[in-house]
């Protein structure tokens, strides 16, 4: 407690002495305790004395005859000065990877006041992040509660990457921190409207430690790829090249983002991988890696008959862009790769995937194919403009190759659409800035994978798009 001494001898000079020392506290009650004189309870001590008294004059609050907690003792008088109000302070995120910038983070807003933290739903992370949770919400919501510059924590219960609002409406903080990743004009602009401080910290570690992240933690658990096929899908089935060669098109990519299973990303064969190699690809010649993996994937005695078709290893395995050519058998007759800087950040530049509601248990996307050399042909020609236009950059043909291989994908195999997927088709083909669309591996659900005029401007229109890395070497 923090005392203070101040001077007077009546009402007048108490005024003046609390006019030194407001805020102060009004409290106590006078009373007489077996002619002991005046007394005083102080919290737990009681403080009587016959030259200790109260000042003359009462204060007469909401009808309660009281005084100030000040003693006397040779005219000095003694009060407890009443701190000022802390401000609340809110900060808001997923906190799934519970680290220590997250931590730094939290010590750094809590300067500002009592820090109130608004934690991301499950349900939101899955629809705003596409992918699932590490930590259940209660687990982090307890996690969270327990760090000891935490005041209090709670599950929002809003969704998107405004996902606080009701947090923030109920508990109606002083002052709003982010980081700068999380920083937004819309942030700033719904603070403003509700007087709320907006604080931007810059993300920096705690000293002499690294400077950590989610993104990054995630990138080290499995740094396994996926891949991405542009065109040519199901020319490399014996069945399908039987009627014509071709070219089939993929590219390597990074696990920067939830890779679903039943989604038309080769998850089958990168869990296959994941068996022999749990973390990364060993460093080898990516060719005879990709060999070795539809290999080991493609055993002879598997049950089901099954045979998956090589651009999956292929297309993991093998960095960049490449294109591997088919004539009837399960592995290409020759491959050729592309590992143009320029290129590969064009690619990136115009891509983009929705994710769709998985592929449904269950589901065959081969029932009712129709296969037949004129489509065939078409699936063989759309890959080669496809290639064509990407070296040259072409963005227009690029998009016109990449919807022609797959209407030709769909005419064979019509079953691929099924579901919500026509919803989907709708919705963004319908887009301005969407040149053309179609669905990774054997489709049936999954992700819409779409060429943009701008794959960086999409998604800040649309959060739920994801932007691609392509794997370099």
């Amino acid at each position: 407690m923090v005392f203070c001494i101040g001077f007077g001898q009546s009402a007048n000079g108490l005024d003046s002495l609390t006019s030194n020392v407001i805020p102060t506290e009004v409290v106590g009650r006078r009373e007489s305790i077996g002619g002991q004189g005046i007394c005083d309870t102080y919290g737990k001590h009681r403080l009587t004395s016959s030259n200790l008294r109260f000042p003359a004059n009462p204060l007469s609050i909401a009808g309660m005859t009281c005084f100030p907690r000040v003693y006397t003792t040779k005219n000095h008088y003694l009060c407890r000065k009443i701190p000022t109000m802390t401000k609340k302070v809110f900060v808001s995120g997923c906190y799934d990877l519970l680290h220590s910038g997250h931590i730094e983070f939290f010590r750094q807003a809590a300067k500002y006041g009592d820090l109130y933290v608004g934690i991301g739903s499950d349900a939101t992370i899955l629809h705003y992040k596409n992918h699932k949770t590490l930590y259940p919400e209660q687990e982090r919501l307890f996690m969270v509660k327990a760090i000891r510059y935490v005041k209090d924590a709670f599950i929002n219960d809003g969704d998107g990457v405004m996902d606080f609002i009701g947090t923030v409406d109920r508990l109606q903080p002083d002052i709003f921190v982010v980081n700068e990743d999380g920083a937004s004009e819309e942030k700033r602009h719904f603070c403003e409207e509700r007087g709320i401080e907006y604080v931007v910290l810059q993300r920096t570690p705690s000293e002499g430690l690294e400077a950590r992240s989610s993104t990054a933690l995630k990138q080290d658990l499995c740094q396994i790829p996926t891949r991405l096929d542009l065109a040519g899908t199901w020319i490399d089935q014996p069945y399908v090249s039987i009627f014509a060669p071709g070219w089939a098109i993929t590219i390597s990519l990074e696990p920067t983002f939830e890779v679903r299973e039943r989604c038309g990303l080769s998850t089958s064969t990168r869990n296959m991988i994941k068996k022999i190699w749990p973390m990364h690809l060993p460093d080898m010649d990516p060719e005879i890696l990709a060999k070795l993996v539809f290999c080991f994937e493609n055993d002879p005695e598997r049950s089901d008959g099954i045979i998956s078709g090589a651009q999956d290893s292929i297309g993991i395995c093998m960095p960049g862009l490449v294109r591997h050519y088919y004539d009837k058998l399960y592995w290409p007759i020759k491959i050729e790769s592309c590992q143009d800087e320029i290129i590969l950040s064009w690619l990136e530049h115009h891509l983009v995937m929705i994710p769709m509601e998985p592929r449904k248990p269950g589901c065959s996307v081969v029932e009712g194919k129709d296969i037949n050399e004129i489509k065939v042909k078409s699936l063989a020609k759309a890959s080669d403009d496809c290639w064509k236009a990407i070296m040259n950059m072409d963005l227009n043909a690029f998009a016109a190759a990449y919807k022609a291989s797959f209407d030709a994908q769909t005419a064979m195999f019509p079953a691929m659409i099924q579901g919500s997927v026509q919803e989907y088709i709708d919705k963004y083909s319908a887009l301005d800035d969407v040149l053309a669309w179609k669905m990774p591996g054997a489709g049936g659900g999954g992700y819409l994978a779409c060429v943009v005029k701008d794959a960086f401007a999409f998604c800040q229109n649309h959060p739920e798009g994801i932007t691609l890395k392509i794997r370099r070497k």
